[in-house]
C-alpha cells in the first residue's frame, strides 16, 4: 500500500528553528546563499545502550521536502517579525528571494528499515547552502524520533521471541503528531498491529483492539459484563479479567466462551493487565486448557518494555501476544536519540571541494569531513565491517578502516567480501529519484536487515560492538585538519 505520510493540508515550511532562518538571512546577505555545501545527519551512539539502531522516517522526510515551498501565511509571518530596535528582522527582498526558493538539493539517504550504527551518516544532503541550513531542524526532528521507536520496537520483537507485540501507546504519546509517527515507526519496527484507529487509516496498519475496566465496570457483575460484549462483538471477543479478581475473571470469561461457541463463535483470549503476570498466565492457561479453550490467547499488559519481557519469558510464562504501551510511544528509558546534523564541505569559487571539520574537546563530536559514504561488507552471508568513506575513493581493490576514536582498532577490508554502499540517490537536484516502498516492504526490510549480523549485537547486555570505522585515506584527512585547526600544523 503506498500512502502519504503526512497528513497536512497547510505549509510546513517553517518547521524549523528560528536560528536556521537567521542563518539563511546572513547567508542570502553575505551574497553566498547559492555556495555549495554538504552536511550529513548521524547519531553519536546507539539508544537504550543496544548493539544496533533501525534507521526510519524517510518518507516522511521525503514528503515533507516535496511539499516545501513558503505559502503566502508563511511569508506574512515572517514579515511580522522584529528585532530589539522593534525593525523588521528580515528584508522584503529576502522574503521575496524565499518566496521563489524552490527545492533543489541532492539528497541521498539509507533505506528505512536499515540496521545502522552509530557515526554512520543517515542523510546527506548536498546543495545550495541556504537550502542545506533550512532543512536541518526537520530532518533531525522526522528521523531522530522515528528511528528512536523503531529501535524500540525491534528490541521488543527481539524480546518477544516471534510473539506478537500490539503497539497500544495512543494515550500516552507525545501529542497527536508524535502518535502517528510512533505507530509508523513501531510497526516498521515490527508491531503487528495498533490501537491507534487513525494510524489505522492514514498508514494501512492492522488494527487491534478490545474493551477497558470501563466496560466491566459498568455493569452489576463481570461476567453479565463479557455476555453482553459478547453478544455485541461476537468476532472479536477478548476478555480483561482483571477488573476484580483475575483468575475468577478467567473463569468468568470461560462462562462467556461457552455461550460464544454454543453460537457459532470462538473466544479469541483473554488479557492480563496487572498483578504477577508470570504466575498469573500459568494459572490462566491451566483453567483456559481444562475447560476447552487450548486455543485461546493470553494478551498480556501492563508497563511492558524489552526487559520486562525477556524476564517474564525466563519465569515461563504462559503469554501469547505482548501489548506494549507507555514504555514504547515515548521511548521511556531514552526520550531521544541524539541525531546531529553537520557541514562537512564547501565548494570554492574555483570548483574545488573544502573539507571541513567540527573540533570538541570530547573525540566522539568531532565531525567526520568529506562527501560521505557508507559500504557495508558481507563475507559469509554476514556483515562484519561498516566503512565511512569519501564518495570518489575507490574501495575495489579494499581498504583498511580505522575506529575514528581508537586509531589502533583497525581492520583490513579484503576483495573477497562484497561490498554495499547504504546511501541511496532519493533526490536530484529537488527531483525525486527514490521509488514509492510500502509500508509492509519496510516492516520486512527491518526484520531482515538484522539476520545479517552476528546475534551478540542483539543481546540486551553488554552487546557486541559491530565495526564501523573510517576508510584510511579519510581517517588521514580528518587527523590532518584536526592538527592544522589546532596549530600543530602549520
Amino acid at each position: 500500500m503506498c500512502y502519504k505520510v503526512l497528513p497536512y493540508n497547510q505549509s510546513l515550511a517553517l518547521l524549523t528553528d528560528f536560528y536556521e532562518l537567521t542563518m539563511a538571512y546572513g547567508y542570502w546577505k553575505s551574497g553566498v546563499s547559492d555556495k555549495e555545501a554538504v552536511f550529513h545527519l548521524f547519531f553519536r551512539n546507539n539508544p537504550f545502550k543496544s548493539g544496533f539502531t533501525i534507521a526510519c522516517g524517510l518518507e516522511y522526510v521525503i514528503d515533507f521536502l516535496e511539499n516545501f515551498r513558503l505559502d503566502k501565511s508563511d511569508l506574512d509571518y515572517l514579515r511580522s517579525l522584529r528585532g530589539n530596535d522593534e525593525r523588521p528582522i528580515f528584508d522584503n527582498a529576502f522574503l521575496d528571494y524565499m518566496a521563489d526558493m524552490n527545492f533543489s538539493c541532492d539528497i541521498d539517504a539509507v533505506a528505512e528499515g536499515t540496521a545502522v550504527f552509530p557515526l554512520e551518516p543517515l542523510v546527506r544532503v548536498q546543495g545550495p547552502i541556504i537550502q542545506c541550513q533550512i532543512l536541518e531542524t526537520a530532518l533531525l526532528n522526522i528521523i531522530n524520533f522515528q528511528t528512536l521507536i523503531a529501535t524500540k520496537a525491534r528490541r521488543m520483537c527481539i524480546a518477544a521471541q516471534g510473539e506478537p507485540i500490539l503497539e497500544f501507546g495512543l494515550r500516552r504519546a507525545q501529542g497527536i503528531d508524535g502518535s502517528l509517527a510512533a505507530s509508523r515507526a513501531a510497526y516498521i519496527g515490527g508491531c503487528s498491529a495498533t490501537s491507534n484507529v487513525l494510524a489505522g487509516k492514514v498508514f494501512g496498519i492492522p488494527v487491534k483492539g478490545t474493551h477497558a475496566h470501563s466496560w466491566i465496570m459498568s455493569f452489576d457483575d463481570e461476567l453479565e459484563s463479557f455476555k453482553a460484549y459478547a453478544k455485541a462483538m461476537p468476532n472479536n471477543c477478548v476478555f480483561l479479567v482483571d477488573t476484580y479478581d483475575t483468575l475468577e475473571g478467567v473463569r468468568n470469561a470461560v462462562e462467556a466462551g461457552k455461550w460464544l461457541r454454543q453460537n457459532g463463535h470462538e473466544m479469541a483470549g483473554i488479557r492480563l493487565d496487572s498483578g504477577d503476570l508470570a504466575y498469573l498466565s500459568i494459572e490462566a492457561r491451566k483453567i483456559l486448557d481444562q475447560q476447552g479453550f487450548k486455543n485461546a490467547k493470553i494478551i498480556a499488559s501492563n508497563d511492558l518494555d524489552e526487559n520486562i519481557i525477556t524476564s517474564l519469558k525466563a519465569q515461563g510464562a504462559q503469554v501469547n501476544i505482548w501489548g506494549v504501551g507507555t514504555k514504547l510511544i515515548t521511548a521511556y528509558d531514552q526520550p531521544a536519540l541524539g541525531g546531529v546534523y553537520k557541514i562537512a564541505a564547501v565548494k570554492e569559487p574555483e570548483g574545488e571541494w573544502k573539507y571541513k571539520i567540527k573540533l570538541s574537546e570530547q573525540a566522539v563530536k568531532v565531525s567526520n569531513p568529506g562527501i560521505q559514504q557508507v559500504r557495508r561488507y558481507i563475507k559469509n552471508n554476514e556483515a562484519v565491517a561498516d566503512v565511512i568513506y569519501d564518495k570518489d575513493t575507490n574501495l575495489d581493490k579494499g581498504c583498511i578502516m580505522i575506529d575514528p576514536l581508537d586509531m589502533t582498532r583497525q581492520k583490513r577490508i579484503t576483495t573477497d567480501m562484497k561490498g554495499e554502499d547504504l546511501l541511496l540517490p532519493v533526490f536530484r537536484k529537488g527531483k525525486r529519484v527514490y521509488p514509492r516502498v510500502s509500508l509492509e516492504e519496510i516492516r520486512k526490510k527491518a526484520k531482515k536487515s538484522l539476520e545479517q549480523f552476528h546475534g551478540g549485537i542483539k543481546r540486551f547486555t553488554n552487546p557486541h560492538q559491530y565495526p564501523v570505522g573510517l576508510e584510511k585515506s579519510l581517517y588521514a584527512l580528518k587527523t590532518e585538519l584536526i592538527l592544522k585547526s589546532r596549530e600543530v600544523l602549520m
